[in-house]
């Protein structure tokens, strides 16, 4: 089947988009992909403060650490596998199941780590049990982040896509807000206990959360856009396979692009607790509420970067962000390097504004570059393979860098390097949209 590659709006009149249905996507949108990513970010967390105990006990310290970030790289490496099953599925019977499936996924994937036995009691098949999970919330999160970015897009007025898409980007930062919190009062409340059975707790409450999105997504409509699809016969048949041979620059656009937003954000968001806990020795509530200020605060940039983006161009707004996360790092490992907490705090908490900056228009940039017959299997094929390379290997990287220089300056210009690639792949990028 030949796919007819048309504009962004699909030939949806702004004036046949209901505002109060609009509101609705994005609230579902938003509300659900929070959910999935505090799933996703407390094994995050965990994978750093507590897993290389449990579960490498035997191993040298930084082997426990990696193998821990081994076993979390697994969910990254599976991200592809989910964007080509909900990828399809989304553009063949429409974004709304494809949402109440991820959702599905990933809170099982979470909630059955909560009951993993550890190393001391079934050895080796503790990690096994971990891989298969993070497995499963691979799959899940790898078809989200497409079908909750094109709900809150397809249901806006075109001058509104850049702020409706970037809400559901909003899910990444306050979704781990969340769980750091969690992992906060998991740790005050069990206290020593924390590293035995306290740390379970945060896995047992994602139960509740997935019933509360799989409640909002049920109760969602099917895009308009999707809708026009449908009654011209122009959905595709094999979405994957044409988004493939339709679609090759941008996606591999969309692959590089991610560079400096996944690798920043894996520095700045988890690798801290490596880096201030176990390195510096600085108490792991610290770096905690340190996050979860600077988190909150690219709450608030994410939106407004993307409205900014409606207004100036996608890719002016976006490489602005880039640019600035390049830079950022070296400020970021001097003032961990003065020792001083108030300087160290400020530093992870400005980490984040730069992130937030690219992070917001970064949504609509990507979706606006498929046209709409392809756009969840396009968007979603490119979207996870630069999870793999930009954020399955991040850890990796950044661990072997600070054993080679603790001062954290090669991981510094590992960001900028990141920051130089996504610049030139952003400058490649065609978007069809009108604020390209």
């Amino acid at each position: 089947m030949s796919v007819e590659i048309r504009s962004a709006g699909a030939g949806i009149a702004s004036g046949a988009i209901d505002s109060r249905d609009s509101r609705r996507a994005v609230l579902a949108s938003t509300i659900g992909t929070v959910i999935e990513w505090y799933d996703f970010g407390l094994y995050a967390i965990a994978a750093g403060l507590v897993f290389p105990q449990l579960f490498f006990p035997k191993s040298d310290p930084v082997v426990a650490v990696l193998s821990s970030f081994l076993v979390f790289a697994v969910g990254y490496i599976a991200r592809p596998l989910g964007a080509l099953i909900f990828g399809h599925y989304g553009d063949r019977i429409g974004r709304k199941g494809a949402l109440v499936a991820t959702v599905l996924l990933m809170g099982a994937g979470t909630f059955f780590v909560a009951l993993v036995p550890t190393y001391r009691e079934i050895g080796v098949w503790g990690a096994v049990i971990l891989c298969v999970l993070r497995l499963l919330q691979g799959i899940g999160i790898g078809g989200e982040w497409s079908g909750s970015v094109l709900v809150a897009m397809e249901w806006a007025k075109s001058h509104k896509h850049g702020l409706f898409a970037s809400w559901p980007q909003i899910g990444v930062p306050m979704g781990t807000v969340l769980a750091n919190l969690a992992v906060v009062g998991a740790s005050l409340t069990t206290g020593a206990a924390f590293t035995t059975w306290g740390w379970r707790v945060p896995f047992a409450i994602s139960f509740v959360l997935v019933i509360v999105g799989l409640w909002i997504r049920l109760g969602l409509e099917e895009t308009p856009i999707f809708q026009e699809l449908v009654r011209e016969s122009r959905v595709a048949r094999r979405p994957v396979p044409e988004a493939v041979r339709v679609c090759w620059r941008p996606i591999l656009a969309t692959v590089f692009l991610r560079m400096s937003e996944l690798a920043s954000f894996i520095v700045f968001a988890f690798m801290v607790f490596t880096i201030g806990v176990r390195m510096l020795h600085l108490s792991r509530d610290f770096i905690l509420v340190a996050v979860m200020i600077g988190l909150t605060v690219e709450c608030c940039i994410v939106p407004f970067s993307g409205g900014l983006s409606d207004r100036f161009g996608r890719k002016r707004v976006f490489m602005t962000g880039v640019a600035l996360s390049g830079l950022v790092g070296f400020l970021y490992f001097a003032g961990f390097s003065t020792g001083a907490p108030a300087i160290i705090a400020i530093v992870i908490v400005l980490s984040f504004v730069p992130h937030g900056i690219q992070y917001g228009p970064e949504a609509a940039l990507i979706a606006e570059s498929f046209p709409p017959a392809l756009r969840y299997s396009g968007s979603s094929i490119g979207y996870q393979l630069a999870s793999v390379i930009g954020g399955g290997l991040a850890p990796f990287i950044t661990t072997g860098l600070l054993v080679r220089d603790p001062a954290g300056y090669l991981v510094a210009c590992y960001l900028a390097a990141a920051a130089i690639i996504s610049l030139i792949a952003a400058a490649l990028l065609r978007p069809q949209g009108e604020q390209a």
